[in-house]
């Protein structure tokens, strides 16, 4: 089960982030940041992700967990690198940024609402964590980004 959760997961991320031009990047990759946060500000019931759960508790123990979650982070950060290197290219990230360590920042972002989320914070405040993610992108210089790539719902 915890395997097929796991691979669920990276099946929605590989489906949000992966196809289309490199013009579709940026997008692509806010869609997903902000996907994941409104996925946890909508369950209400706080129920939380059993990745987490289960990587939390059981990893320190068993090493197939331990392995499964690993890999599964692994695969994640692999999506949003390559997203991240796509917007680089077409300039929407500042191509001296390293695309290692934002998809490093952007998952440990993507994986923390969901903490923060299970532990409270109102739906709106983890909107708020996904946008200011998103906006602390580097930019390249003398750009800026367009009022359409903030979230629609928030735009006012």
């Amino acid at each position: 089960m915890f395997g097929d959760l796991c691979a669920a997961v990276v099946e929605v991320a590989e489906e949000r982030l992966t196809g289309g031009p490199d013009a579709e990047a940026l997008a692509r990759l806010s869609g997903y940041v902000r996907l994941m946060a409104e996925n946890t500000a909508s369950d209400t019931e706080r129920r939380g992700c059993l990745l987490a759960k289960g990587a939390a508790e059981l990893a320190q123990h068993d090493p197939a967990v331990a392995g499964r979650s690993a890999e599964t982070m692994t695969a994640l950060l692999t999506l949003l690198r390559t997203e991240i290197s796509a917007a680089q290219r077409h300039g929407d990230i500042d191509r001296a940024a390293d695309p290692e360590r934002l998809a490093a920042l952007l998952l440990t972002v993507v994986r923390g609402i969901e903490a923060v989320g299970k532990a409270g914070l109102d739906p709106e405040t983890l909107r708020n964590i996904a946008d200011t993610a998103l906006a602390v992108l580097p930019m390249p210089e003398g750009q800026k980004r367009l009022a359409t790539e903030s979230s629609p719902a928030r735009e006012n």
